[in-house]
This record gives C-alpha cells, sequence and structure tokens, in this order.
C-alpha cells in the first residue's frame, strides 16, 4: 500500500515497501534473467547456480534488476490508484534493504494545482486585418513572379534583379580564405544572399569578364577570422540570365487559375485574403483571451514542465527546420549558439504555454466540458479529409478515443467558450516613449 506525502513545488513522495519473500523473488528472477554472463571455476556459463552466484558475486550483483522488478509495477500502480498527474520521471530513493525487505521513495512531479481568477467576461484586443487593392495586387504580382521565366542575355551588362552564374574567390590580406571559392555559382542579384555589397558590384560587368569586388565582411560574421575584415573576390562572369514576368492579362488568369478573366482573378482572391484575415484575428482573439485568463489565475510551474515545453518546442523548430532542408544544429553552429543557449531563450514562451494549458485544463474541469463521441467522430473526420485518408484507416492508427485526441478536443473547445464570453475591445495604441530633459 502507498503512503503520499505532499512535498513543496508540486513534488510529492510515494513511500513503497516490499516483504522479505516479494524481493528475495525478485532476486531470483534477476539472476534468471542474468544466470548466461555468471562464470564460476567447474562451473559451465550460464550453468552456476543461484546460491554459488550469491556467494562468489554478493547479493548485490543482482539488485539493480531486481529493485526494478520490485519498483516498476508498484509505481504504476500506485499513480494510478492515487490518480496522479506525473509531469517528470521518478526519483528513486532506496532506504533499506534487509531481512524484512525493501523500502524506498519515489519523489516525482506532478501537475500543480490551479487557484482561477475570473475567465468569464475578460476583455481582450480585437483586429482585424483590412483587405485592400493593394493586398490583392500583390499577391497577383506574386503569381507572376512563380511563373516567370529566365532567359539568356547577352547583348547587355548584368542588371540588379538578373541571375548571374559566376566564378569567385575571395582574398584577406592576399591569401585565399576557406570557403571564399566557388565555380559556376548561380547568384540572384538583389537577393541579399552575398557579404552586402557584393552584389551590387557585380552588376554592371558583362559575360567572360574578370574583375575585382571589395567587400567588409559584417562585424557580427559567423567566421571570427572573417569579422569586419575587408575581403577581395576575384570574379568572372559565364552567363546573365534576366527574369522574365508574364503580362498581366485574361491569357495569363486562365494559364494560373481556374478564371477567365482579371476581374474573377482579382474578387477571388479578395475573398480568400478576407477568410485568411477573420481566421487570422479570431486565432489572435482566442490567444489574447488565455493569456488574460492565465494571467488571472495563481499557478507555480514545475521546472520540469517547463523543461518537458522546451525539449518539445526544441524538436518542432528542429522539424520545421528540416522541412527547408536546414539541419538546427548547423543552424545553432553557423549564428554562433550553443543548444543550451537556444532552449534558454525559448524558456519565457515554454513557460506561458505551461501556465495557459494548465489554465485551460483548470477551467475545463471547472465547466465539465468534455468530447462528446460526435466531437470525437467529426475530428477524426477531419483528420481523415486533411491526410487524404479513409476514416476507418484513422480509426484504426488512433485506437479507441485516443487521449490526446480527446484532449486536443476538450482544449479547443475550452479556449471557444472562453472567447465566446470575452469582450472585444479595440486594440491599445501604443503610447509614444516620454522624452526625457536634462534638469
Amino acid at each position: 500500500m502507498a503512503v503520499i506525502e505532499k512535498l513543496e513545488h508540486s513534488k510529492v513522495a510515494i513511500k513503497l515497501e516490499a516483504s522479505r519473500e516479494e524481493f528475495n523473488k525478485a532476486l531470483m528472477s534477476a539472476y534468471n534473467k542474468n544466470k548466461k554472463r555468471f562464470q564460476v571455476p567447474g562451473f559451465r556459463k550460464g550453468k552456476v547456480p543461484y546460491q554459488l552466484v550469491v556467494k562468489y558475486y554478493g547479493e548485490g550483483v543482482l539488485y539493480e534488476d531486481a529493485i526494478d522488478e520490485i519498483v516498476n509495477p508498484a509505481y504504476s500502480a500506485a499513480v494510478k490508484e492515487n490518480e496522479l498527474q506525473v509531469v517528470s520521471r521518478p526519483e528513486l530513493d532506496v532506504e533499506t534493504i534487509d531481512e524484512n525487505g525493501m523500502k524506498y521513495t519515489l519523489t516525482v512531479t506532478v501537475k500543480p494545482e490551479v487557484k482561477l481568477g475570473q475567465y468569464e467576461g475578460v476583455e481582450a484586443p480585437y483586429m482585424e486585418r483590412e483587405i485592400t487593392d493593394e493586398s490583392v495586387n500583390n499577391e497577383i504580382e506574386a503569381m507572376r513572379k512563380r511563373n516567370s521565366t529566365l532567359e539568356n542575355v547577352e547583348d547587355r551588362a548584368a542588371q540588379m534583379g538578373d541571375t548571374v552564374v559566376i566564378d569567385f574567390e575571395g582574398f584577406k590580406d592576399g591569401v585565399a580564405f576557406e570557403g571564399g571559392k566557388g565555380e559556376n555559382y548561380s547568384l540572384k542579384l538583389g537577393s541579399n544572399s552575398f557579404i552586402p555589397g557584393f552584389e551590387n558590384q557585380v552588376a554592371g560587368h558583362s559575360i567572360d569578364e574578370e574583375f575585382t569586388v571589395e567587400v567588409t565582411f559584417p562585424e557580427d560574421y559567423h567566421s571570427e577570422d572573417l569579422k569586419g575584415a575587408a575581403a577581395t573576390f576575384n570574379c568572372k562572369i559565364h552567363n546573365i540570365k534576366e527574369e522574365k514576368i508574364p503580362e498581366l492579362d485574361d491569357e495569363f488568369v486562365k494559364d494560373v487559375s481556374e478564371f477567365d478573366t482579371l476581374d474573377e482573378l482579382k474578387a477571388d482572391i479578395k475573398k480568400n485574403q478576407e477568410e485568411s484575415a477573420k481566421n487570422e484575428a479570431k486565432t489572435a482573439f482566442m490567444n489574447a483571451v488565455v493569456s488574460v485568463v492565465a494571467d488571472n489565475a495563481e499557478v507555480e510551474i514545475p521546472d520540469a514542465m517547463v523543461e518537458n515545453e522546451v525539449e518539445a518546442m526544441a524538436d518542432e523548430q528542429a522539424q520545421r527546420m528540416s522541412q527547408q532542408g536546414i539541419a538546427l544544429d548547423m543552424y545553432l553552429q553557423y549564428t554562433g549558439q550553443s543548444m543550451e543557449a537556444f532552449k534558454e531563450g525559448l524558456k519565457p514562451m515554454a513557460q506561458m504555454r505551461v501556465k495557459g494549458n494548465l489554465v485551460i485544463e483548470a477551467v475545463a474541469k471547472e465547466l465539465n466540458i468534455e468530447a462528446s463521441d460526435e466531437d470525437y467522430d467529426n475530428e477524426l473526420a477531419e483528420m481523415a479529409k486533411a491526410y487524404n485518408m479513409d476514416v476507418e484507416r484513422i480509426k484504426e492508427a488512433m485506437g479507441e478515443k485516443n487521449p490526446y485526441i480527446l484532449e486536443t478536443i476538450v482544449s479547443r473547445k475550452t479556449v471557444e467558450y472562453l472567447a465566446d464570453k470575452a469582450v472585444k475591445t479595440e486594440p491599445k495604441d501604443e503610447e509614444p516613449a516620454e522624452e526625457k530633459t536634462e534638469e
């Protein structure tokens, strides 16, 4: 029978005991698990009797596995029986192992108690982005650029906006430096992908022309040897390509959309932008409401929960970057940032997330908000639609009443409830900083 003792900072001590009979049984199990690795003169490997193993190696050689044999099921049962919401790995302290058995304590961090403040009728700013002719035209221009082509240019020098194929080699104090050489490198002039000033100096030169570019590396450049250093690049242009943007007419519209006229395309873009603006405003308002409700609540956030959230956020960032073909560790190396410093920078946002989630959970419990069978089925149907899968396959993959999905539904319903009860206010303009006057 577990004895539960509440400690400070949302920690709980689970005090447990095992009889000597139970411990001896665990020792025998540990022996059977490991007997193939024991060797005693006169016995084949794996055939050494239990008593001789204890005599030659000492009983302690079996303790680690025996303790696991006892602790793991007892811990799981205690957590379930006492409905503990554990958010950290247990810390084991074996107090005694003697003729009476084994006494031990498991210390864990659990979800903290939340003291809710006002959560209904809170005020939060609401602002919907205005959709203008300019925003519609910008989208159309983006469509034109996405459908642009590159055509070879031979009768003029390179201009900003052109894409050039060049050779280059960099020198510092007359000595070539590592990473400063490239051959047949494709560079769009004006993309600002090279050192400041480099691309502007390439413009104005022609195919097969050899020339020199002089630059100064930024003070925050990732290479210590080149920070703030003056450098010279010997360059040669092999090819110049000019971006050709299609004419904006009905033929272009037919090529890139389901519409026949420019007016129809503009109307559709405006409709989509308005819908997007409403969704953005709704999401921002919901986040603001949760922030206010969280500020009104009192809760001591355990370090373990923040650390878990930091790890989750770091994984999310790594996944997003990998989709763009960038490894997180390489990005950190390039920016001169350690993983520890990167994770430390995530802590403030992690704390906000954890507190918000705890408060949402507390409100849901207070209002008895639950996920109905219909809610669950609708969620699976949306997932099937998003992943273009049969809903039955989704159900099979997720299992019966997946707890993560249930939690997601309850959280969303709770936030929607809070937002529905909240009061929309005008966003506050930032007050200009007061000028200091010398006395």
